[in-house]
C-alpha cells in the first residue's frame, strides 16, 4: 500500500514537471518582469527559485484588512502547516508542521520560531507566538523541510518574522478596529529612515488589545509593544536593536467532551465556573543583530540576546486529587530569564563557486518555578479560583552550545549541492528546594545530543524551473513542561527517562516561477523513533511518553498568480499521512493501573488533518476598493491516540473589503471583514489525549470585525 502511494505521489511530480515546461515554454502576448524574492530562512543568500527547500514567504499586505491580533489572519494557505485558533487567549495558537508539534496543549513544541533573527522558542523547544507584532510586520517565512535541521533541537519547521524597518519620512499610523464578542484593539506606530550614515532608522508600535471572548469565561487583555532602530554604518556593517514587551490577562474556558459541544459550544467547561481557570503573562526581550562585511569575500554576523518571562496559571483540580502529597497543586508560577548568543562566518569564493558559514550558538534559561494549591479552606470546605499553600519549589537550568557548518557548491552551472551540519545537545538541571517527609529530594539533571547532518542537491533545469531532493535528520528534546511529571502520579519529580526523538527526513520538490504563476510541489517522508506523544492529561498532569516509531509521509502543491492588473489568486493542499510505525505498549502505575493505553501500529498521530486545501481571490490594488475571498478545507482530526473520536473535517470561508486612499502625506485606509461567513459549527482545535475526554475546542460561528488606519508624513 505504501509502495502504490508514493508510486501516485511520483506520478504527480513527474506530471507537475511537464505541466510546468509547457506553461515556461507557452507562447505569452509579452516579455513579464518576474519579482526576484530572497530566500533568509536556509543562510544561503538564494533567490525563492533557487533555493532547494519548501519554504514559503508571506509579505505583509500594503492594505491590510486584519485586526493585527492573530497570526492565523496573515498566516494561510501554506500547505502542511497547520495553524489553529483555540480562541483562548490563554493557550495561545495551535501551530504545526507536518504534524510536529501537533500534541501540545499549550504554546508551541517542535518548531522554531524568530523574531528579527532572535529565538522567540526556549532552549528546550518551547515557544510562543502572541509576542509576534503584525502591525510593524514586514514579512515571515515559513521552512516546512528538512532544511530546518540548520536551526537545531526541535526544528520540525521554522517560522521567521521580520519587522519593517523605518524609511523615508517621519510618520505616525494610528488605528482602531473592533468586531464580535466586543473585540477592540487600538495601535500606533511611529516610524521614520535615517538622514544618513551612522543615524538610526526607527519603528517603534504599541497596541492595546480586549474582548469579552467568544465563549463564556474567555475574556482577554493584551499590551503589546515593538522597537526596532536600524543603524546602516559608514563602514557597510548594519545593526539592528529590537526590543518587545507583552503582557496577557487571559481568562481559560478549557476543552468541553463532545457531549458539551453539542449541547452549547459558547460554555465554560466548569459550569459553574467554581476554579476561575486563568493565566497572567509578562515578558520582555530585547537583542542585538550585528552584519559585518569584511571584504567581497568574507562577512560576520552576530546576534545577541536576554528575556524575562512571568507567568502565573490557575488550573482546574479538584482538592480531592492534591491531596496525593506528591502533587503539585493546581497554581503554577514562574519566573524564567532566557538569553543567547549566535556568531556567524561566512566566506565566499574561497574555493570556486563554494560559499562556507561556520558558526556557534548559544542558548540558556533560568527559571524558579512554583507549585501552590489552587484553594484555601473555609470552615473546612474548599474555595478555589485563590492561591493557597506552597506545594512545590524548584530552580530549573538549561543550556546549549550548538556549532554549525554549511556549504554551498555549484558544481555545474546548472547544478548545485548544499550541504549543512550542527551538533545539537542541550544540558538539563533541576534543583528541588521543597523537601518533606512525603515529598523527597526529587533534583536532577540530564543531557541529549546529537549531529545532525542535511543535504540537498539541486537541478536548475530551465531557468525557470528547479528541481530538488533533500535529506536531513532532525532531534527534538522533551520540554521542561513535558518533563514536569511521571506517567505514574505516584513518582514525584521530573521525568528524565522521557528520550528525545529522532527523525529522518527526505524530500523531493519542483518549484516554477514563470508568467503563469509560482507553482511549488514536494513529496516527503519523515521516519522518526522515540517520537514524544502524550501520554494523557488528567487533573492538571500532562504527562508525555516516547512512541517506539512513527512515520509521515505527504505531498504539497501551492499556486498562485497574478491574474489580471490587480487580481490575484492563491491555491494550496496538502496531504499528510501520519502515523504510528509500530506498536507501543501500555503503561502501568504500581499499583497495575493504565496510566497510558497501549497504541496500535498503523493508528492516526492525533491532532493532524490528513488533507488541507487553500483557495482564495483577492482584489489588491495600491490605492482604492479592494476586496477579496478564500476558503480552507480542514480534515477530521482525531483526538488520542487509539482513534476513539475525531473533531470532524470542515470548509471555512471568509471575505473582505476596504478602500485605501492616498493624499499627499496622509493614508487612509477602512476595511470590513466577515469570517466563517457561512456560520459553520466546527471545533477549532483539540486537545490532544485529554483524559476527561475534554478533547474540543470550538471555534467562533459568523463573526465580523472592521478597522480604521490613518497615517501622517511630517
Amino acid at each position: 500500500m505504501r509502495f502504490m502511494q508514493f508510486n501516485t505521489l511520483y506520478s504527480s511530480m513527474f506530471l507537475f514537471t511537464g505541466l510546468s515546461s509547457c506553461a515556461v515554454w507557452a507562447e505569452v502576448p509579452e516579455a513579464v518582469a518576474l519579482p526576484t524574492i530572497k530566500v533568509e530562512a536556509t543562510r544561503t543568500d538564494t533567490t525563492y527559485l533557487q533555493t532547494p527547500a519548501s519554504v514559503f514567504r508571506i509579505d505583509a499586505p500594503k492594505q491590510d484588512e486584519s485586526s493585527q491580533v492573530n497570526l492565523t489572519e496573515v498566516v494561510k494557505g501554506i500547505p502542511s502547516l497547520q495553524l489553529h485558533n483555540r480562541e483562548n487567549y490563554a493557550q495561545d495558537l495551535q501551530l504545526s508542521m507536518r504534524g510536529f508539534g501537533a500534541r501540545s496543549t499549550f504554546g508551541v513544541r517542535g518548531i522554531r520560531l524568530y523574531v528579527d533573527g532572535i529565538p522567540a522558542t526556549m532552549p528546550d523547544g518551547q515557544g510562543q507566538t502572541s509576542n509576534i507584532d503584525l502591525s510593524s510586520l514586514d514579512h515571515i517565512e515559513v521552512l516546512t523541510g528538512p532544511f530546518s535541521s540548520l536551526y537545531g533541537n526541535s526544528s520540525g519547521g521554522t517560522l521567521l518574522t521580520t519587522t519593517k524597518e523605518g524609511e523615508g519620512k517621519d510618520s505616525v499610523e494610528l488605528s482602531y478596529s473592533g468586531g464580535s464578542h466586543d473585540k477592540n484593539r487600538v495601535g500606533m506606530v511611529l516610524q521614520g529612515g535615517a538622514s544618513q550614515a551612522n543615524q538610526p532608522s526607527y519603528v517603534i508600535s504599541s497596541s492595546y488589545f480586549d474582548t469579552d471572548g467568544y465563549r463564556d469565561h474567555s475574556a482577554a487583555n493584551k499590551v503589546l509593544n515593538n522597537a526596532k532602530l536600524t543603524w546602516n554604518l559608514e563602514d557597510g556593517s548594519k545593526i539592528n536593536w529590537i526590543t518587545n514587551y507583552l503582557k496577557i490577562n487571559a481568562d481559560d474556558p478549557q476543552g468541553l467532551t463532545r457531549d458539551q459541544w453539542n449541547a452549547n459550544p459558547k460554555q465554560v467547561n466548569d459550569a459553574h465556573n467554581n476554579y476561575d481557570v486563568r493565566k497572567e503573562i509578562e515578558q520582555t526581550q530585547t537583542g542585538l543583530t550585528w552584519l559585518k562585511p569584511l571584504n567581497d569575500k568574507n562577512e560576520l554576523y552576530a546576534m545577541a540576546y536576554f528575556g524575562q518571562r512571568q507567568v502565573t496559571q490557575y488550573q482546574s483540580i479538584p482538592q480531592s486529587a492534591q491531596t496525593n502529597p506528591r502533587h503539585a497543586g493546581g497554581v503554577i508560577e514562574f519566573d524564567r530569564n532566557y538569553y543567547g548568543a549566535d556568531l556567524r562566518w561566512t566566506g565566499k569564493e574561497l574555493l570556486p563557486n563554494v560559499t562556507v558559514s561556520a558558526g556557534v550558538a548559544l542558548d540558556a534559561m533560568d527559571e524558579d518555578r512554583q507549585g501552590y494549591e489552587n484553594f484555601t479552606l473555609m470552615n473546612n470546605q474548599p474555595s478555589y479560583g485563590v492561591k493557597g499553600n506552597l506545594r512545590r519549589d524548584e530552580n530549573n537550568t538549561l543550556w546549549n552550545i550548538d556549532p554549525y557548518l554549511q556549504a554551498s557548491w555549484q558544481f555545474l552551472p546548472t547544478w548545485r549541492l548544499d550541504t549543512g551540519v550542527r551538533y545539537s545537545n542541550v544540558h538539563y538541571k533541576s534543583d528541588d528546594d521543597y523537601i518533606s517527609a512525603t515529598n523527597p529530594d526529587d533534583s536532577g539533571k540530564t543531557d541529549y545530543s546529537k549531529v545532525l547532518p542535511s543535504a540537498a542537491l539541486s537541478w536548475q533545469i530551465i531557468p525557470e524551473l528547479l528541481a530538488y531532493v533533500s535529506y536531513a535528520k532532525g532531534f527534538e528534546t522533551p520540554t521542561f513542561t513535558e518533563m514536569a511529571y511521571n506517567t505514574d502520579a505516584s513518582i514525584s519529580g521530573f521525568n528524565f527517562n522521557l528520550k528525545p526523538s529522532n527523525s529522518d527526513t527526505y524530500e523531493a520538490g519542483l518549484k516554477s516561477q514563470n508568467p503563469l504563476g509560482d507553482f511549488t510541489l514536494a513529496i516527503f517522508q519523515t521516519k522518526t523513533k522515540d517520537d514524544i506523544v502524550s501520554a494523557g492529561s488528567v487533573d492538571g498532569r500532562s504527562t508525555f511518553r516516547n512512541a517506539d516509531q512513527t512515520l509521515r509521509e505527504g505531498v504539497e502543491l501551492s499556486w498562485n498568480k497574478q491574474l489580471w492588473r490587480d487580481l490575484i489568486a492563491t491555491a494550496s493542499y496538502a496531504y499528510l499521512d501520519a502515523k504510528f510505525d509500530s506498536n507501543t505498549a501500555a503503561i502501568y502505575d504500581q499499583n497495575g493501573k493504565v496510566v497510558a493505553k497501549a497504541i496500535d501500529k498503523d493508528a492516526y498521530i492525533p491532532g493532524i488533518a490528513k488533507n488541507q486545501a487553500y483557495l482564495a481571490l483577492s482584489w489588491k490594488p495600491q490605492t482604492g476598493f479592494y476586496g477579496g475571498v478564500d476558503a480552507q478545507y480542514n480534515d477530521k482530526i482525531y483526538v488520542d491516540d487509539q482513534n476513539t473520536d475525531a473533531a470532524p473535517s470542515y470548509t471555512v470561508v471568509a471575505a473582505y473589503a476596504g478602500y485605501a486612499w492616498q493624499l499627499q502625506d496622509w493614508k487612509v485606509n477602512v476595511f470590513s471583514r466577515v469570517d466563517n461567513l457561512l456560520d459553520k459549527d466546527y471545533v477549532g482545535s483539540i486537545i490532544v489525549n485529554d483524559g476527561n475526554s475534554r478533547f474540543f475546542e470550538p471555534a467562533d460561528g459568523r463573526n465580523w470585525s472592521a478597522g480604521l488606519r490613518v497615517s501622517k508624513q511630517f
